[in-house]
Order: structure tokens, then C-alpha cells, then sequence
């Protein structure tokens, strides 16, 4: 995602809520006691266009085997996104 030039303090708080959207989504889908491992990773890099990476790290119980751990993942990157998006209309940011 190319976004125009932000501060330091804009960036940072992007970046947490893209990793904090990324971790409700996934432990409203799946109960944090059947999650093995959730590792989020949101990068910002560059200052324009600034790159937003989101990265995640899911290893689900194998009591969860019905469940497709990498799907719900790639989800839960989707909704990291469409939240640091929906940041960046609310501060004027050109997303």
C-alpha cells in the first residue's frame, strides 16, 4: 500500500492499529486458548510513497484442525489493511 508522507507519530499508530485489527480478527474468530502461536509483523518503510507490510505468523491448535490456520491469516491481513486505511481517511492521508 503506497501512502503520502506522514509523521513519525502517524506512522506509528498506523502500524498499530493495522496490527491491533489484524489480532481482534483473528481471536474473534478462533479462541486465544486454541491459538498455538500469533505472531503479527507490520512494517512501515519509506517515507513517499510509505510501504505498509503486514505479516502473520499463525499456528493454531491441533484441536483446530477443521480450520484452515493460512486462510484465516490471509483475512486477518485484509482487515489489518482495510483499518490502516480507514486511518489514513481519517487523518487526510491519501491511502
Amino acid at each position: 500500500m503506497g501512502i503520502s508522507e506522514l509523521t513519525n507519530e502517524q506512522v506509528q499508530k498506523l502500524c498499530e492499529i493495522a496490527e491491533n485489527a489484524a489480532r481482534e480478527y483473528v481471536t474473534s474468530k478462533v479462541s486465544p486458548k486454541k491459538i498455538t502461536e500469533l505472531n503479527i509483523i507490520v512494517e512501515a518503510e519509506g517515507d513517499k510513497p510509505l510501504i505498509l507490510n503486514v505479516e502473520i505468523d499463525l499456528t493454531l491448535s491441533p484441536l483446530m484442525k477443521d480450520l484452515d490456520a493460512q486462510k484465516l491469516a490471509d483475512q486477518a491481513v485484509k482487515e489489518a489493511f482495510a483499518s490502516a486505511e480507514k486511518y489514513l481517511r481519517e487523518i487526510g492521508a491519501n491511502p
